[in-house]
């Protein structure tokens, strides 16, 4: 009798072992002591890399974690705006994403001879699995998670990360070449970028961080990174309905999937009559009824086109369906908080530009009370002020940026004739008070500051708790 054996060879990453081994004894700076970057502090010091720390806030700003472990693995720290003055005579740099690659002292290094390079980007330059990356102004969030939702109900071990999720690089190790890793990626982390993922998605683009930005071609240069160095075999979801994703077509090396909900396409995925569809050699499949989706808004109609387009041939159509139809949204995302006195109070603390409030009024029916301002990105306010006028029925303003919508709203309503009722509030409790005291039964209260957090809280999702928890106060 002849016994067979089979025996299962694990995968070796030999990319990934050449670069742990480089690591031993080579001088690693560390930049920006975020999310993305603490996990790499025990990683460096397991792989015994001399590791020096930076960051330009002052050292009572830094988190407690990054800051035992410093004391833990004896590492070098400089802390302050001047910090990147003592960036020196390194091998590697890792940066965080809110450290800008064309900054002087890191060009001036990389000159000397170091790498420049982010969690992120070791992650797609290092793992064995299939990456899907997806950027653009709005809808990343909800398009990247709903892809990861989809790829994981089909049985895929899955991994999420880049701008949401955790910092992914720590557990390259754990990936296999039949896995899938799903990215959020930022302009900020796509800046600079030499290395594309295999299927690569832009919800959309228009103006954002020009505060932070040289200007706004550099901002769609950035998010172009996402597919030019794709090679043949890539993909690319594009919005066509996007003046400028529609034009990046003739860029691309690899294959265009478009997405549209304004368009007819004879090849792409549509909304077409609250239906969306596949079209194929012009013929046309009905997968989904968006009245048996649990989102609201044309927008999140378009980023379940843009996740149908990204999985398809790794997925089948029923699991689209059933995960897109169960999907209750991501937090912070027109998010419902709670009803009151037959008010609906909505949460899209993820509105921090005009494009995305503007798409969060259009997605109801209802009268709204918006509360909108916030830290000045040096955006322009006046695209939004014919959706406020069209939709708000009272304004409650507050931020950095309360004049700059108030006038942009004030200027439009004289254009129409219109009027419209007005409040600047010093502070996000007084927004709530007021919106609590002049919303009617039937209207919608909806926080989408159409700005950034950063004049009082640390991010959105600060913001959006403090919305919520002041909300949950009244009853």
């Amino acid at each position: 009798m002849k016994i067979i054996m089979e025996v299962k060879m694990s995968y070796k990453n030999e990319r990934l072992e050449e670069f742990n081994n480089y690591l031993k004894n080579r001088k690693v700076a560390i930049i920006g002591l975020g999310v993305s970057n603490i996990p790499l502090l025990d990683y460096m010091n397991e792989k015994e890399a001399r590791v020096t720390v930076f960051d330009d806030r002052t050292i009572d700003k830094i988190p407690m974690e990054a800051l035992e472990k410093i004391r833990k693995y004896e590492i070098n720290s400089y802390f302050g705006e001047e910090s990147l003055k003592n960036l020196k005579g390194f091998d590697i740099i890792f940066r965080s994403p809110s450290c800008m690659p064309n900054r002087e002292e890191l060009q001036e290094e990389v000159k000397r001879g170091a790498v420049l390079t982010s969690e992120i980007e070791m992650v797609l330059q290092m793992s064995p699995s299939t990456i899907i990356g997806v950027t653009g102004s709005d809808g990343k969030t909800t398009t990247a998670t709903l892809i990861y939702e989809i790829i994981k109900a089909k049985g895929y071990k899955c991994f999420l990360g880049g701008n949401i999720g955790t910092p992914l690089f720590t557990k390259i190790e754990e990936m296999m070449p039949k896995d899938i890793v799903v990215l959020e990626m930022s302009s900020f982390q796509l800046m600079g970028m030499e290395i594309s993922p295999q299927i690569s998605v832009i919800t959309n683009i228009s103006p954002n961080h020009l505060n932070i930005h040289k200007d706004y071609e550099e901002y769609i240069q950035a998010k172009k990174n996402i597919f030019k160095n794709q090679d043949n075999n890539g993909v690319i979801v594009l919005n066509y309905d996007n003046e400028i994703t529609k034009e990046f077509e003739n860029e691309v090396n690899g294959k265009v999937r478009f997405f549209s909900s304004k368009e007819k396409l004879s090849d792409g995925i549509i909304l077409d009559d609250e239906i969306i569809k596949e079209c194929k050699d012009k013929v046309r499949r009905h997968i989904l009824d968006t009245k048996n989706i649990k989102l609201r808004g044309t927008h999140n109609y378009e980023n379940a086109c843009a996740a149908i387009a990204a999985t398809a041939g790794l997925v089948d159509v029923d699991t689209q369906i059933d995960v897109i139809s169960n999907f209750g949204g991501v937090e912070h995302r027109l998010e419902l908080v709670k009803e009151i006195d037959g008010v609906k109070w909505y949460n899209d603390s993820i509105g921090t530009s005009p494009t995305r409030t503007m798409a969060g009024l259009h997605s109801f029916d209802e009268d709204i009370v918006l509360i909108a301002g916030g830290y000045d990105k040096h955006l322009d306010y006046k695209p939004l002020a014919k959706p406020i006028l069209e939709k708000v029925k009272t304004l409650i303003l507050m931020g950095q940026t309360a004049d700059k919508i108030f006038y942009a709203v004030k200027e439009e309503a004289e254009i129409q004739n219109k009027q419209i009722e007005t409040y600047v509030c010093e502070n996000l409790e007084d927004t709530v008070k007021m919106a609590h005291k002049v919303a009617k039964q039937g209207q919608i209260v909806l926080f989408s500051p159409a700005s950034a957090s950063f004049d009082l809280f640390k991010n959105f999702a600060e913001r959006g708790k403090k919305f919520k928890e002041l909300v949950n106060r009244i009853f």
